[in-house]
Parts: structure tokens; sequence; C-alpha cells
């Protein structure tokens, strides 16, 4: 094998290494998979809370990182945390809900 091919052979073999690294998850940043996946969760959960009549949804923030739901926002009963919780938690997905709804 000449030294040019060689040298085209190790070029792309590091771009390529390069390129997977730099998808690759840490645990403070998602990888482009787990990105989709949890904008797919976060809409999912949106939509299920906004379906549920009992609950302002306009109110209440959804955000998700690798399949850990966290909820923001405000409510005007205590009752309303509660099942906002279990409305992300039966999403498809969803690892573990994170709850900081509050009462206003």
């Amino acid at each position: 094998m000449s030294i040019a091919k060689k040298v085209v052979i190790a070029a792309i073999t590091a771009a390529t290494t390069l390129t997977v690294v730099g998808c690759a998850p840490t645990p403070t940043k998602e990888g482009a998979g787990e990105y989709v996946d949890d904008a797919v969760i976060t809409t999912k959960v949106k939509s299920s809370i906004f379906n549920e009549p009992t609950l302002k949804s306009t109110e209440i923030n959804v955000e998700t990182f690798k399949g850990t739901v966290q909820l923001s926002g405000f409510v005007a009963q205590p009752g309303d945390i509660t099942k906002a919780g279990e409305i992300a938690r039966g999403v498809k997905g969803v690892k573990s809900v994170k709850n900081d709804i509050r009462v206003k």
C-alpha cells in the first residue's frame, strides 16, 4: 500500500472518529438521538397536560433531559400539582419526573 493511500485512510479514520465522539452523549450533554427523544417526550407530556380539562396548561412548563421530565409553573390548587405529575409519569419514555409546580 502506498504512503499516500495510508495517509488518506488515516485521515478518513480520524475524521470519522472525531465525528462519532463529537455526537456522543455525556452526563451533562445529550447525544443527537437523545435530544430528539426528549423533544418527543416533552411534546407528548405538554399535549397530555393540555388535554386535561382541569389543568391550566399555559401556566405549566415542561422540559426533558435524558428521559427525566421537569415540571414547573403555577397552578390554582394543590391537587393540580399531583395530577400534572401523574400525567407526566404516564407518558411513554418518561424515566422520572421532577415536579417543581407551585400553588399561586
